[in-house]
């Protein structure tokens, strides 16, 4: 069991320094993710070199290529950043507590399902605490995009009442019309958030690796498009030659979820869940 706490240990003292890392900066630095990746396989090698059972260690390799897969899903499905996706691969390697390959794969699938509720609970009241912070321009936004496609709204929520009245018939009908009548207005809200409060006029000199522009910017006759992976060093120094600011999205910091997911998961495990 010490050396499943050695490996709890590492991951929250880790995931610690990249939460307030992406805090701070909206980042999560490279070594962060690979070094943790070193260090629990290292540590997953050496334990089975010194017990003459490499059980272990494999499964160490076998979460780093679940969760590889998985947080290239997550990425190219735009709902992970790169640091993100960076720090789910390297989960991989730690949260294979046991040597037996089917265990592990139930730990997988509770993280995965803790990770998604508690993201899903964080991402709403980050959007309430920024809505609010930046209110009248929220409100602004909300309205006009509102009116851009109240036809629409007007469909889908019509739509979701139809199937509402077959909720008198089948409880499952009812549900799924709450969901398909809210539908667009939670769009529009997260279109507004997005919008309204995640926009930030910067400097050049301001610009890091991976931020992400608004719209695509001219410099001299080259564009550089605005794309989900991120602005490059070339890029960063050729918009150093941009006059004035330019407008760049400015993502939640969502490393603190991997944090909170991770501790939920191990007071589940530690309860024999």
């Amino acid at each position: 069991m010490i050396e499943v706490i050695f490996l709890i240990l590492l991951a929250v003292i880790w995931m610690t320094f990249a939460s307030v890392q992406d805090l701070r900066y909206r980042e999560v630095a490279n070594w962060l993710n690979f070094s943790l990746i070193i260090f629990a396989l290292g540590f997953r090698f050496f334990y089975g070199l010194f017990n003459e059972d490499f059980s272990f260690f494999y499964q160490g390799l076998i979460g780093l290529g679940i969760f590889f897969v998985l947080g290239n899903l997550f990425y190219y499905s735009r709902l992970f950043a790169g640091g993100d996706a960076k720090l789910m691969i390297a989960l991989g390697t730690v949260l294979g507590f046991t040597n037996n390959f089917f265990q592990n794969l139930k730990i997988y699938g509770l993280f995965i399902l803790i990770f998604l509720f508690v993201g899903g609970i964080y991402g709403g009241v980050w959007s309430l605490v920024l809505s609010t912070r930046n209110f009248e321009n929220f409100k602004k936004t909300y309205k006009k995009l509102f009116s851009e496609n109240l036809f629409l709204i007007n469909l889908i929520s019509f739509l979701g009442l139809i199937i509402l009245i077959f909720g008198f018939f089948n409880f499952v009908f009812f549900l799924f019309g709450v969901f398909v009548f809210l539908l667009p207005y939670l769009y529009i809200y997260a279109k507004a958030v997005d919008e309204a409060c995640m926009i930030e006029a910067v400097f050049p000199k301001q610009l890091t690796e991976g931020d992400w522009l608004y719209k695509s910017v001219k410099i001299n006759k080259t564009f550089i498009d605005a794309r989900w992976e991120g602005l490059n060093k070339k890029e960063i120094k050729l918009l150093q030659k941009f006059r004035g600011k330019i407008l760049i999205r400015r993502g939640i910091a969502f490393v603190p979820v991997f944090l909170i997911s991770f501790l939920i998961l191990v007071l589940l495990f530690k309860l024999n869940f």
